[in-house]
């Protein structure tokens, strides 16, 4: 058993970087998990400024000093969150006071409908099954309903939080927009000057992550756009919300939008019942899930990394589980960087010799 773990460690871990990678990788976790909250602002300010840096190398490539190109990626940032912020989340907060208004009689009408189901269906639905689902969405919506109140009562603080973010946020982006290089070059002084591995998995990261993060926004809000475009054509209650709900919904690949697809229905059902307005919004909603998974993703992410659907799930499961919103968001770019990893991690001088053995035998 020695031998067998001695010979797992001379494979994998004789090289000095290997070494160093773990390290790095273990105090990397190590500060996500212990430090994630105070930090939420440096990393919120790194993928703004991921998005934002397309903007600059566009602008830097037709001429621009790099001052001016930071100074309209600047501009544009601000004018997104003004725009949020006095257009956007009035809409939202209308339509949220709204639906809360409204979920009484919403509830009343589904429980009409489940109370004709025994008379309907009795050989599958009993009138005591019935009650006792009745009983469990009563107590649920009463749980909802003190989540509410307590996170009215408690918002205070964040609001203030979120004030924050809109004044730091931005200065942040500013400085990692116009020192981006010096950043980078002042933490590879802290590395070794050979370091063969972390260039690769970094040439190879950098602009597949850069891209990814660009291309899911540039995503979401092209969804969540034609979504609320289209459910305002059809009169749908609620289009706001539903857009936003269905845009975020494209973070989440495959379990997204079958999720998202339930409150669709539900305001389409309550709004109309069994009409053709209903089958009209299905029918719209579809299209609109058909065009992103077949034409607007494959155009976005052409040059993704190849990743079996069920790392994606488990992706999405580990690194939500583990950091939430942003572990979502940053699911697949983290199952990529994984691999990488794994694929240029130093090994033995025997394995190696293996794989070029291996490589040269596929050649023939």
């Amino acid at each position: 058993m020695l031998r067998i773990f001695r010979g797992w460690i001379d494979r994998y871990f004789s090289d000095e970087e290997a070494v160093l990678l773990v390290v790095l990788i273990i105090a990397s976790l190590a500060i996500l998990l212990t430090m994630g909250m105070v930090l939420a602002p440096m990393i919120a300010s790194i993928i703004i400024a991921f998005l934002l840096q397309g903007v600059v190398v566009r602008l830097r490539s037709w001429g621009a000093p790099h001052w001016l190109a930071v100074s309209v990626a600047f501009v544009i940032l601000v004018a997104m969150l003004v725009s949020v912020l006095f257009i956007l989340l009035p809409v939202i907060w209308q339509q949220s006071v709204r639906f809360i208004a409204e979920m009484p009689r919403m509830i009343g009408e589904w429980q009409d409908v489940l109370l004709l189901l025994p008379e309907n269906y009795p050989n599958l639905v009993t009138q005591t099954q019935v009650e006792e689902l009745m009983a469990v969405t009563t107590a649920e919506l009463g749980r909802l309903g003190q989540g509410i109140v307590s996170f009215s009562v408690s918002s205070l603080p964040m609001l203030v939080a979120v004030l924050v973010y809109f004044v730091l946020v931005p200065i942040l982006v500013f400085f990692f927009l116009k020192d981006s290089s010096l950043i980078v070059d002042w933490v590879g002084s802290f590395l070794p000057r050979k370091r063969p591995v972390m260039s690769k998995i970094w040439q190879e990261m950098n602009q597949q992550i850069a891209n990814y993060v660009r291309g899911k926004a540039i995503e979401i809000l092209i969804v969540g756009s034609v979504t609320y475009m289209v459910f305002a054509l059809l009169g749908v209650n609620y289009a706001a919300l539903l857009a936003i709900a269905v845009g975020l919904s494209v973070l989440i690949p495959y379990i997204g939008a079958a999720v998202v697809t339930l409150p669709v229905a539900m305001i389409g059902f309550f709004q109309w019942g069994w009409g053709s307005e209903f089958f009209y919004l299905l029918l719209a909603y579809g299209i609109i899930q058909a065009l992103d998974g077949n034409v607007l993703v494959p155009l976005l992410f052409s040059e993704a990394v190849n990743l079996h659907p069920i790392a994606i799930i488990m992706a999405v499961l580990v690194f939500g589980g583990l950091w939430g919103f942003w572990g979502v968001f940053f699911a697949i770019p983290l199952a990529t960087l994984v691999k990488a990893i794994l694929y240029a991690w130093p090994i033995g001088v025997h394995e190696a010799g293996l794989r070029q053995k291996s490589s040269q035998t596929d050649a023939l």
